[in-house]
């Protein structure tokens, strides 16, 4: 069975860099096809916040690991939690 995860994740203070990466990251999350999948940033662009459903925590730590924002370097901080909303 999956379980849902959150991903919250707030940006470095790189617009330039962040502004280079939106594409891939948005198309690396797109392209998943993942089961509950919805994302969407913050209204003032600090971050931003994603839901999908896994197998467990450490494949929701690999997905999230892949995140072109996170191999760039961008994220400032970030969290994953299993979500127990349905």
């Amino acid at each position: 069975m999956n379980s849902r995860f959150a991903y919250f994740y707030f940006m470095k203070n790189e617009p330039e860099k962040i502004g280079g990466s939106v594409g891939s990251h948005v198309a690396y999350w797109k392209e998943l096809e993942l089961i509950g999948y919805t994302g969407a940033p913050f209204a003032d662009k600090s971050g931003g916040l994603i839901t999908f459903k896994a197998e467990d925590l450490a494949e929701a730590e690999k997905i999230v690991s892949d995140d072109p924002f996170v191999r760039s370097g961008l994220i400032e901080r970030k969290w994953i939690k299993e979500w127990l909303v349905e």
